[in-house]
């Protein structure tokens, strides 16, 4: 029986140092600021080794997102016009709505789930998330899905 390959979403705070730098060292590579694996290994302080461990199983979200659908899971306060803000965000970033459900508030909380379609026109997905977070009202924001 073949094993699948399993994702997770996690943020950067609790990715371990070495596989930052193979993403960096990917990224020279990728840009022509390194012409070869060394000296972009050179560059951002890992071996080859690491880098070729690790560099077929980490990518930036946004590098991966374009094409799919992203489930979204966030706590909101029950406040005028932060559902609409998050919809703003959405928007301004170049993503497509797909579902909205919002729960009836609960000591002034809410739950709002978003299916949001990754267009090829659509910014950073991992900043759009940044963006959504640090708007007042908003307590948390989680990827649910990735599909």
């Amino acid at each position: 029986m073949q094993k699948t390959s399993d994702y997770y979403v996690v943020k950067q705070k609790a990715v371990p140092e070495v596989l930052l730098k193979v993403v960096e060292a990917k990224r020279l590579l990728e840009s022509g600021k390194a012409a070869t694996i060394q000296d972009a290994v050179e560059r951002v302080d890992i071996s080859r080794s690491s880098f070729y461990k690790y560099k077929d199983d980490i990518f930036p979200f946004h590098d991966t997102a374009q094409g799919t659908t992203i489930t979204l899971s966030m706590s909101i306060e029950d406040e005028p016009g932060l559902l609409s803000d998050v919809l703003k965000v959405i928007a301004d970033f170049g993503a497509n709505i797909l579902t909205i459900h919002q729960s009836i508030p609960i000591n002034g909380v809410a739950s709002l789930s978003i299916s949001v379609q990754v267009l090829s026109t659509t910014g950073d997905v991992s900043r759009m998330l940044e963006t959504m977070e640090e708007r007042r009202g908003i307590r948390n924001v989680k990827i649910l899905a990735k599909e």
